[in-house]
C-alpha cells in the first residue's frame, strides 16, 4: 500500500512539474501560432507585449494568455486605434495545443476579454474600420485548412471594458462604459441557445438627440441563435432601466441590406413609482421609502426594417393619471401629477419621428403647472409647438424634490405662453417664422452666488413675446447697495435659449446708485471680478452678448472715485466694448469717453480717447492713478484744467490699465491756476537754488502744454510761462516710477542778480542796461520726491559783470573824447563866413585828432608817416587817456547762490 501511495505521489509530483514545466517548452510555439493566425486573418497592424500559456489555471484545458493586444487600422482609418486590450485568454484542450497541420483548426472553448477598449466606426462613405477579416482569395491556400480557430464556446466574458460606436453617415453615436457581459452556451450548432447577463452605464443619441444619457442598463436575456437563417429570438428577457424594469420579447433578423426588427415592451408593475426609476439615481436619490400614488405604464413596439433609407415603425407611450409623490424627509407633495406622451413613426422614413407630449401637468401646494408640446421632424429642421400656463414658486422645487442646487433659488414665475418654431429659423434667425404669443412675470426672485458678491434681488421683471419680438417691460433688481432699472428688446431669445446663437438686444439701463464693488469679488490685487475662474484668468466680456446699452445713471463708485450724471451708450459684441460718447461730471469737472475695451486675447487691451472740461487740478492728480503718472507735480497747482488724452495699453486682472503698457498723447490747458508748492520736494530744492524767484506768485493761467507717452516715460514739449519779466521755458520727460530728467532755462533780468551787479547798474545809468538778462539753466534729476537740482550762476553773472564793465568803459571814452575835443578846440573844423565849413583849415593838431576820432584812417597830413595797422583808433585813445581817467578795479559781483 505505500509502495502504492509513493507511486501516486511520485506520478502526481512528475504531472505538476510537467505542468509547471510544459508551457516554457512550448512557449516559442503558442507565439507562433498566435502570430501566425493573426497574420492570416486581419488586415491591420497587430501588436502584443507577450503571449503566456498555463496548464493549471484552466486545468484540465490549457489556457493562453495574450497581454497588451493592440489592433490598429490601415486605410482608410490609417493609425486609429479599432481596439486595446490589456488581457485576451482562451481556454481550449489541451491536446489542441498538439494538432498536426492536416487534423483541423484549433477549437476554442472559452474567451475572457478584460479592460478593452474598442472603437467601431462607420464613416460618411459606408467603410467600417471593424471590417478588417482577410477575403477567401487573400488567404494562404496551403494555410486555410491547416491553421485558424473554431468557435466552439460554453462559456465567455467581458469585464471592465469601454465600447464606442459611431455611424456617421446616420450620425448615430452610442458610448457604453464600465461594461460587464458575459454569456454561456454553443456556436457549433445550427441552433442554439445562449444564455447572458449584461450591466453597463450607455449614451445613446441620434442625430443629435440625445435619447439615453450615462443611464444604468441591466439585462439578462436568453437567446435562441438560428445561426443558418442569421435570426436571434429574445425569450424571458428582463432589463432595467436605471431601476425601471422592463420585459420585451421578439427578434432580430438579419437580412440583405439590413436588419428586420419585431420587438415589444413594457414595464411589468404600475405604480408612479417606476416613473421614478426612470430618473438617473444622482438626481431621483433613494426612492424605496417615497410614497407614490396613481399608476405609471410605459409600452412600445418596434417594428420594421432597418437599413440605409428606413427605420422601424415606433409606437412608445408613456402615460400616468392623478398621480403624486413625497420623499420622507421633504416637506413638500407633488400631486395631481398627470402625463401623456409618445414617440410615434408609422411609415418607417425616419423623418417622421416625432414626440407628442400630450399633458404634463402638476401641482406643488397652490401653485400649478400645465404644459404640452409636439416636436416633429426630429432628425432634420425640428419644429416645435409648445403651450406653457403655470406658476412655480421656485423655493419649493428643493421642498419637493431632492435636488442640490449649485446656487440658492427663490422667487415666484408666472409663466402663459405659447411658441410656434422650427430651429432653422432660430440658425437664420428668420423671425417671421418664429411665433411666439404670451408672457411671462417674475416677482421677489433672489438669486446668490459664489460668482457674485451680493445677491442678486428682482423685485420684479416682465417679459413679453410677440411674434419677432421679446420686449423686457420692466425689470427691477438690487445688489449690494446697487439698484438697476432696465428696459429693451431681445431678438433672438430662442436661439440664444436653444442654440449656440448670441443673445442680441437693445437695452436702456437706470441706475440711481451704481457701485462697482458690488460687482467684484474681494482678493489680492491680482484677484479678477465677479468670475468662478482661476484667480489668474483676467475678466472676459461674454462672449455670447451682442447688445446695446444706453446708460443713465445718476451716481457711479469705483474705487475712491464718484461719477455723477454718466450718461452715454455701451455697444458689446465679440468680447469687446465699445464706449460711445459717455459723459459724467467728475472732480468738479466734465468728463467725455470714446474708445472701447478688447477682451478676445488672453490679456485685454484698451484704446480711449478722453475730455477733461474745468477739472480741478489738485483733486484730478490726486484721485486719478493715471494723471498723476503723466504729470506728478500737478498735484500742487490749484485751479482748473482743460484736457485732451489718446491713450491704449492693456488691461490687469481687475480691469485697471497697466501703466508699463500706456502709450498715447495728451493736450492740456491750465485755468485760473496757481501753485502751492508747500511740502513738494522739488520746489523746496528749485528754492534753495534760485533766490530770484518765489513760487507761490508763479502764475500759469492759460498755459498750453503737449505730453507724449511710451514706454513708460512722458515726454513734455517745450513750454513758456512768465514770472514777473521773467521768461521761463520747460522741457524735459520723466518716468512712471516717478524718475525725471528736465532742463529750465530761466532768461534773468540782470537786476535779480545780487547787489554788487544792481551797483554797477546803478553807475552806468543806462536805460538800454535795464534790459539785459541771461539765460540761467536748472537740470532737474532724480525723482519728484528726491530730487537733484544743478544750475550754473556763477558764470552767468561773471559774463553779466563782464558785459556791464565794457559798456562803463565805452561810455567813459565816449566821455573824454568830448573832453579832449573841447579841451583842444576841435569842433570839427572852422566854419567860413558863408557858413561852409572848412576841412583844410585850423591846426595840424585838429586835423590829426580830427582823424583819430574819424573812420580811422591815418591822419591825412603826413601821408608817408609809419602807422601800427594792428591798434584800433579806440584803443590808441584808451592808451593815450588812460592815465587822464584812471582805471579803477571793481570787485567781482556776488550773487546768493
Amino acid at each position: 500500500m505505500k509502495k502504492i501511495l509513493k507511486i501516486t505521489g511520485i506520478s502526481l509530483l512528475i504531472i505538476v512539474i510537467l505542468l509547471l514545466v510544459a508551457p516554457f517548452i512550448f512557449q516559442s510555439q503558442i507565439k507562433d501560432m498566435v502570430r501566425n493566425f493573426i497574420n492570416n486573418s486581419v488586415n491591420a497592424n497587430v501588436e502584443f507585449a507577450d503571449v503566456s500559456l498555463s496548464f493549471l489555471s484552466s486545468f484540465p484545458q490549457a489556457n493562453v494568455t495574450v497581454d497588451d493586444l493592440k489592433i490598429t487600422n490601415f486605410e482608410p482609418f490609417k493609425d486609429e486605434t479599432l481596439a486595446s486590450v490589456k488581457s485576451l485568454s482562451f481556454d481550449m484542450s489541451i491536446k489542441e495545443l498538439f494538432k498536426k497541420a492536416d487534423e483541423g483548426p484549433i477549437v476554442v472553448n472559452s474567451i475572457y476579454i478584460n479592460e478593452a477598449l474598442i472603437n467601431l466606426k462607420i464613416n460618411k462613405f459606408g467603410d467600417a474600420n471593424y471590417d478588417i477579416t482577410k477575403t477567401k482569395e487573400n488567404i494562404d491556400i496551403n494555410t486555410e485548412k491547416s491553421e485558424g480557430f473554431t468557435l466552439n464556446i460554453e462559456d465567455y466574458a467581458i469585464t471592465k471594458s469601454v465600447l464606442t460606436y459611431l455611424d456617421e453617415g446616420s450620425n448615430t453615436k452610442l458610448h457604453v462604459t464600465e461594461l460587464d457581459h458575459s454569456g454561456s452556451g454553443t456556436f457549433s450548432e445550427s441552433v442554439s441557445k445562449l444564455n447572458t447577463k449584461s450591466e453597463a452605464n450607455v449614451t445613446l443619441s441620434l442625430d443629435n438627440t440625445e435619447y439615453l444619457s450615462n443611464n444604468s442598463v441591466k439585462l439578462d436575456a436568453l437567446i435562441d441563435l438560428d445561426l443558418k437563417n442569421s435570426k436571434y429570438t429574445f425569450k424571458e428577457n428582463k432589463g432595467l432601466i436605471n431601476d425601471l424594469p422592463l420585459e420585451f420579447s421578439g427578434y432580430v433578423q438579419l437580412v440583405e441590406g439590413g436588419q428586420n426588427i419585431d420587438i415589444a415592451f413594457e414595464n411589468p408593475g404600475s405604480s408612479f413609482k417606476d416613473f421614478l426609476a426612470v430618473i438617473p439615481k444622482v438626481y431621483s436619490k433613494n426612492i424605496s421609502d417615497v410614497e407614490t400614488s396613481g399608476n405609471f405604464k410605459v409600452s412600445g413596439k418596434i417594428k420594421g426594417l432597418v437599413t440605409e433609407k428606413t427605420i422601424p415603425t415606433l409606437d412608445i407611450n408613456i402615460v400616468s393619471n392623478n398621480a403624486s409623490f413625497k420623499y420622507p424627509d421633504l416637506p413638500k407633495r407633488v400631486e395631481n401629477i398627470s402625463i401623456n406622451a409618445a414617440i410615434k413613426n408609422t411609415t418607417g422614413n425616419v423623418d417622421d419621428t416625432f414626440l407628442d407630449l400630450k399633458t404634463l401637468n402638476f401641482k406643488i401646494d397652490e401653485d400649478e403647472f400645465k404644459s404640452s408640446v409636439v416636436i416633429k421632424n426630429l432628425t432634420k429642421n425640428m419644429l416645435v409647438n409648445a403651450n406653457i400656463d403655470g406658476v412655480l414658486n421656485l423655493a419649493n422645487i428643493t421642498k419637493a424634490y431632492p435636488v442640490t442646487l449649485k446656487n440658492e433659488l427663490s422667487g415666484i414665475i408666472k409663466t402663459k405662453l405659447n411658441t410656434n418654431f422650427d430651429m432653422n429659423a432660430i440658425e437664420t434667425n428668420a423671425y417671421d417664422r418664429i411665433k411666439n404669443n404670451g408672457n411671462i412675470s417674475v416677482n421677489d426672485f433672489v438669486f446668490s452666488s459664489v460668482d457674485i458678491v451680493n445677491p442678486l434681488n428682482i423685485s420684479q421683471a416682465n417679459v413679453s413675446f410677440k411674434p419677432g419680438t421679446v420686449t423686457l417691460e420692466n425689470f427691477k433688481a438690487t445688489t449690494g447697495k446697487t439698484d438697476l432699472n432696465a428696459t429693451g428688446t431681445i431678438n433672438n431669445l430662442l436661439g440664444f435659449l436653444l442654440s449656440d446663437k448670441k443673445l442680441k438686444g437693445d437695452f436702456n439701463v437706470i441706475s440711481n446708485n451704481f457701485l462697482v464693488s458690488d460687482f467684484m469679488v474681494e482678493g489680492g490685487s491680482d484677484r479678477p471680478v465677479n468670475q468662478s475662474t482661476e484667480p489668474n484668468d483676467a475678466l472676459k466680456i461674454p462672449a455670447f452678448m451682442d447688445c446695446s446699452i444706453t446708460v443713465d445713471a445718476k451716481t457711479v463708485v469705483y474705487d475712491n472715485l464718484t461719477l455723477t450724471n454718466v450718461k452715454g451708450k455701451l455697444l458689446i459684441k465679440d468680447e469687446t466694448a465699445n464706449l460711445q460718447n459717455v459723459t459724467s461730471d467728475l472732480l468738479g469737472g466734465k468728463l467725455n469717453m470714446t474708445g472701447l475695451v478688447d477682451t478676445k486675447s488672453k490679456t485685454p487691451t484698451f484704446n480711449m480717447d478722453l475730455g477733461m472740461s474745468n477739472f480741478d487740478i489738485s483733486q484730478s492728480f490726486k484721485d486719478l492713478d493715471m494723471l498723476e503718472n503723466l504729470a506728478p507735480i500737478a498735484k500742487v497747482l490749484q485751479g482748473k484744467l482743460n484736457s485732451a488724452i489718446t491713450l491704449s495699453g492693456t488691461l490687469g486682472d481687475d480691469f485697471t490699465p497697466l501703466m508699463s503698457s500706456i502709450s498715447g498723447g495728451a493736450l492740456a490747458e491750465l485755468l485760473t491756476t496757481k501753485v502751492e508748492p508747500k511740502n513738494a520736494p522739488l520746489f523746496d530744492a528749485l528754492t534753495s537754488k534760485l533766490s530770484f524767484i518765489d513760487f507761490d506768485k508763479l502764475d500759469l493761467k492759460d498755459l498750453k502744454t503737449a505730453l507724449k507717452f511710451e514706454n513708460g516715460r512722458v515726454t513734455l514739449s517745450p513750454f513758456n510761462i512768465n514770472y514777473k519779466d521773467i521768461d521761463v521755458t520747460v522741457a524735459g520727460n520723466h518716468g512712471f516710477d516717478k524718475s525725471m530728467d528736465y532742463n529750465v532755462i530761466f532768461n534773468v533780468p540782470a537786476k535779480y542778480l545780487g547787489g554788487e551787479v544792481n551797483r554797477l547798474i546803478g553807475k552806468i545809468n543806462d536805460n538800454e542796461v535795464n534790459k539785459i538778462s541771461i539765460p540761467i539753466t536748472a537740470n532737474l534729476t532724480g525723482s519728484f520726491t528726491s530730487p537733484k537740482v544743478q544750475t550754473d550762476l556763477t558764470s552767468g553773472v561773471k559774463n553779466l559783470t563782464t558785459q556791464l564793465i565794457e559798456i562803463e568803459k565805452q561810455k567813459l571814452l565816449n566821455n573824454g573824447k568830448d573832453k579832449i575835443k573841447d579841451l583842444l578846440g576841435i569842433n570839427g573844423g572852422n566854419q567860413t563866413t558863408n557858413g561852409s565849413t572848412n576841412t583844410q583849415t585850423g591846426s595840424p593838431v585838429k586835423n590829426v585828432i580830427n582823424d583819430i576820432f574819424s573812420s580811422g584812417n591815418t591822419p591825412s597830413t603826413n601821408p608817408s608817416a609809419p602807422t601800427d595797422s594792428t591798434k584800433q583808433p579806440v584803443n590808441v585813445v584808451k592808451d593815450v587817456l588812460g592815465g587822464l581817467f584812471g582805471k579803477s578795479k571793481k570787485k567781482k559781483d556776488t550773487i546768493k547762490q
